[in-house]
């Protein structure tokens, strides 16, 4: 399954952006304010040659646009949007133009680190100022800044029209790129998930007031890995008519997946947004036009559906068709032209009177791919040519390599005919081609794998192809658990050249469309997996189109992602959705087994091996039920009466079942990783810790050890103290890292205890002591060794658990350090409170043993919690990971008191 996200996708389809002069970056002034409260951001304009000197005095009459970078992100990224704005202008005769700001976050991880998130959003306020006081009094000031944000940028950009005394009216359009809309990747502390709680309330909340904002969000498909496109569509309860989320795999003429990165450069894609922006120009204020209506028209021209014409706002209702033509009448249902030094153009008329009663649709195919009108409705007509007629080029889609219309007859009773303009050409060849057909006729259903189908499930299709389209419904194909491939083989009954084949396959709740262009014959391969599930109350149905040739056989059919026993259709999508969860998998693992520990202790006195006891405590049916019972209860209103009432925040499972991100067995699947992860991973600190003692006895040779009865000493004090005062003065991280450091050397004392004391043997045999002297001391040694085998047992387990704190407060760690030459305190800090009580929790547990632990009256109490814990981990960890150490926190608390009571 981690194969499969990271290594096994498409190629990288796009092409690199270059630059024509050597970028400049100006850096823009900030009022002294600003740059006191701000001292590590800035903002910079970006030009090239000619272009930048002339800006260096700051006089701008452009149409600003500002880009956001996003998680470690750098201001210079802005560089492919503005140069190919820049080589644009140059083709209008900088009629309009567009002057590219951008913003400098000193490359923070801030999807890593939320603390920062509020602070960037602040100052992106700031720079919006800045940036309008620079057009003050030219002619045509821009009231308004367009914004392009990638990544966590987008969700700053967002987060503006949560502040207080920001005006919503400073921006009229967004756009996004792979910018994580619903939830964060790695919900990893309060203030990253708080931050996007407040942004997605807001938006939800005050739609109403966000029709002026257009906005649009660009996801980067399957070779994105790092954001998923499910995230990176706008919460479905926004703004409907102003808000769109695509995927790059189904923005016409990209047709391109894009990792994460690359989506920034992806010449296809800029250019895309690029013709975009200088159609949402407005002739009159020369700035970017103030109507949302022709905003969401210009987006869906360039990115949904394009009609391989020029964007027209409101194009011609009727058109004259004039011009020295020739008229020709075509009366058969399948009709192909091919054009070629043809001197003369042509019309071509299909009388629709005689095709209404035996088809429903008519299809016809263009593979000249100008920007021109090619196809008309007729209303009044007579027997020899059409004076008036409808420009139906509009109702065309540009598809790799040719332009389509598919037009039901229904829909237009007041046409007479169609009409089909063959223009002149000179040298370029292109081909013509129409056909009526029944829609009945050309639409197979091809059923798909379900879940239990384990890889045995296929399905095959024959299509003897006398037409050019064909729709393939793929039947219960609506979930994202579902991952499956398609096969189509082509054959064809003669080898002559030949257009290629178009594949699409076609969701059509959401633009996340794949096209696959093959050529024939041919095998191709079509990965079919879901970015989003299927709303409620929608009942469309997938489709494959196949934009074929007449004279091929098409052999279609379908199997499984892999052939074996294992459901390894659900590994894929499990490891895509929810491999940021197997953290709370591993540790509800462990706390089952730190349980079971503590309770063999109680029944036997001895301390199991932690990978024996995982084995025999780590059941799923310990917690999943209980998790599933909660999640069925909250269903009906007196429980969630009683829930809310006790302060309870709301199951995970519940919220990633409304956003459609929870199927089957998933659960099952997590627990069941964690389980082979927590072994392993134990297994291999066992054996790490033997090497590393033995290595340490080898080099130290230690003569006596100390070990000191009592667990507080004023030595110990003195310690908790300072890494409670380096927690609170710099990072609570740091702290946290200290003491497991600490740990892990402390942890080898057992084991060289254990070692040095399984040599006693030899030692004794040659004392003098009688029989019965003798015989005590092996009892004592034997005893010793057994309390030491118990101490490192349980401290394995510990450090264990430990590990998975350290790791999970890392992110904010290495946040500290890369910016430690800016501030020294980390502020807010996450985990600070968390750090100062591990901290004295962890002093005492690393001196501590098994015989104090046997004697304490709260041992029974300690080995029953574990469970409940590992319950509430999964129950509220999976979305809010940093809430895990607080669970484990608190089993370490009780281990403490064990030890001292």
């Amino acid at each position: 399954g981690v194969r499969d996200v990271l290594f096994l996708y498409e190629e990288n389809r796009c092409s690199m952006t270059y630059m024509y002069e050597y970028p400049e970056y100006l850096k823009i002034k900030l009022p002294k304010k600003t740059a006191r409260r701000y001292p590590v951001y800035e903002l910079y304009l970006y030009g090239e040659g000619n272009y930048a000197e002339e800006n260096k005095n700051l006089f701008l009459t452009g149409i600003p646009v500002l880009f956001l970078p996003g998680n470690a992100g750098s201001y210079k990224q802005v560089r492919s949007l503005g140069s190919v704005a820049l080589r644009k202008a140059e083709d209008v005769d900088f009629k309009y133009h567009f002057n590219f700001f951008s913003v400098n976050f000193n490359e923070e991880l801030v999807a890593l680190y939320g603390g920062s998130l509020q602070r960037q959003t602040k100052f992106v306020h700031e720079c919006i100022k800045v940036i309008l006081k620079l057009y003050r009094d030219r002619e045509f000031a821009p009231t308004s800044v367009a914004i392009v944000g990638h990544s966590m940028g987008g969700l700053v950009a967002r987060a503006l029209l949560t502040l207080k005394n920001f005006k919503p009216e400073l921006i009229n359009l967004l756009i996004t790129q792979a910018t994580p809309h619903v939830a964060p990747v790695m919900p990893l502390d309060k203030y990253l998930t708080d931050f996007y709680t407040a942004v997605n309330n807001h938006w939800i909340l005050k739609a109403q007031d966000l029709r002026n904002l257009t906005t649009l969000s660009v996801a980067g498909g399957f070779r994105d890995y790092q954001v998923r496109s499910g995230l990176a569509f706008l919460p479905r309860l926004s703004q409907h008519d102003s808000a769109l989320s695509v995927v790059s795999s189904a923005v016409p003429r990209a047709w391109a997946s894009t990792d994460h990165l690359s989506i920034v450069w992806c010449k296809e894609l800029i250019l895309a947004t690029i013709r975009a922006f200088f159609d949402l120009i407005d002739e009159n204020t020369r700035q970017i036009t103030e109507d949302p209506k022709k905003r969401m028209s210009v987006l869906n021209h360039h990115f949904v559906r394009h009609p391989a014409k020029i964007f027209e706002e409101n194009p011609e209702a009727f058109t004259e068709l004039t011009g020295a033509f020739t008229w020709i009448t075509v009366k058969t249902s399948k009709w192909t032209y091919s054009s070629y030094n043809d001197s003369d153009g042509k019309f071509f008329t299909f009388p629709l009177a005689s095709h209404r009663k035996s088809y429903s649709h008519v299809y016809c195919e263009n593979s000249m791919l100008d920007t021109g009108s090619w196809i008309y409705g007729c209303m009044n007509s007579n027997s020899s040519m059409c004076l008036e007629a409808t420009d139906l080029s509009w109702k065309a889609e540009l598809l790799p390599a040719t332009k389509v219309v598919i037009l039901q007859l229904q829909d237009y009773p007041s046409l007479s005919h169609i009409v089909i303009q063959a223009l002149p050409t000179a040298s370029n060849k292109y081909t013509l081609d129409c056909e009526f057909f029944k829609e009945d006729s050309r639409t197979v259903q091809l059923p798909v794998p379900h879940l239990f189908s384990f890889g045995l499930s296929s399905s095959k299709i024959l299509l003897n192809s006398t037409g050019l389209l064909y729709n393939v419904q793929l039947q219960h194909f609506n979930q994202i658990y579902q991952a499956f491939k398609i096969y189509i083989e082509a054959h064809c009954q003669s080898l002559k050249e030949r257009k290629p084949n178009v594949y699409r396959l076609h969701i059509p709740w959401s633009h996340e469309d794949s096209i696959i262009v093959a050529k024939v014959p041919s095998f191709t391969e079509i990965s079919a997996k879901l970015h989003t599930a299927q709303p409620q109350n929608d009942n469309r149905v997938p489709e494959l189109n196949i934009y074929s040739s007449s004279d091929c056989q098409y052999e279609v059919s379908n199997a499984d992602l892999f052939y074996s026993y294992c459901p390894y259709i659900l590994v894929f999508q499990i490891v895509r959705f929810h491999a940021s969860a197997l953290p709370v998998y591993v540790v509800s693992n462990i706390l089952l087994t730190y349980g079971g520990q503590l309770s063999t202790l109680i029944s036997t006195g001895q301390c199991s091996d932690f990978s024996l006891e995982l084995v025999r405590t780590a059941k799923p049916y310990k917690v999943e039920p209980l998790i599933s019972i909660v999640v069925f209860l909250q269903r009906f209103h007196w429980f969630r009466v009683i829930w809310q009432s006790l302060s309870l925040p709301e199951v995970d499972t519940a919220v990633l079942s409304s956003q459609d991100a929870w199927f089957p067995l998933v659960s099952l699947i997590l627990f069941l990783f964690g389980t082979g992860i927590a072994y392993w991973s134990g297994v291999f600190f066992s054996i790490s810790l033997r090497l590393f003692s033995s290595l340490w006895l080898t080099l130290i040779r230690p003569t006596v050890l100390h070990k000191d009865m009592k667990l507080i000493t004023p030595r110990r004090l003195c310690g908790v103290l300072s890494l409670a005062l380096v927690s609170w003065t710099t990072c609570g991280a740091f702290a946290i890292f200290i003491i497991y450091l600490q740990y892990l050397f402390k942890d080898s004392d057992p084991s060289k205890e254990t070692s040095r004391n399984s040599s006693i043997h030899t030692v004794k045999n040659q004392s003098s002591m009688d029989n019965t002297s003798k015989a005590t001391q092996l009892l004592s040694n034997s005893t010793t060794i057994a309390e030491a085998v118990n101490s490192l047992k349980m401290h394995v387990t510990i450090f264990n658990l430990f590990t998975w704190i350290v790791l999970l407060n890392l992110p904010s760690l290495i946040y500290w350090l890369k910016n430690l030459r800016y501030n020294v305190r980390l502020d807010p800090d996450p985990c600070r409170s968390t750090a100062i009580i591990l901290v004295c929790i962890l002093e005492i547990l690393m001196n501590s043993s098994t015989s104090e632990v046997k004697s304490s009256k709260l041992l029974k109490i300690a080995a029953k919690v574990p469970l409940p814990l590992s319950v509430a981990v999964l129950a509220f960890g999976r979305m809010h990971l940093y809430k895990v150490p607080h669970f484990v926190t608190f089993s370490f608390l009780l281990h403490v008191l064990c030890c001292i009571v």
